[in-house]
């Protein structure tokens, strides 16, 4: 019996949709500067039947949860190369993100 939850994978063959820079920064996200001093835009996303991988602590972020989303503010190929490299971190990696623990 199907799950019920429909698939959000690309079709196989089919472009990747193109990113929406304005939708990405939508008026919500905020700017901060990263524990070396490079600046960061960062949002709360909206809940999504997605999963994905912390950078900070390698584990599984449920979309449901409540988590973030940061990019840096000037990537080396510009904003939008940058926002295309945004990455979802749980609140408390993202906080202790570069900072010693010891």
């Amino acid at each position: 019996m199907p799950s019920g939850r429909r698939s959000t994978k690309r079709p196989y063959g089919q472009p990747h949709p193109e990113l929406d820079v304005d939708r990405v920064l939508g008026g919500a996200a905020r700017r901060e500067i990263g524990p070396r001093g490079e600046e960061y835009f960062v949002a709360t996303p909206r809940p999504s039947e997605k999963t994905y991988i912390c950078p900070g602590c390698h584990q599984e972020i449920d979309g449901a949860t409540t988590h973030i989303v940061a990019w840096a503010a000037d990537g080396l190929f510009g904003a939008e190369a940058a926002a295309a490299e945004r990455r979802h971190w749980h609140t408390r990696c993202w906080k202790t993100f570069g900072r010693s623990r010891g």
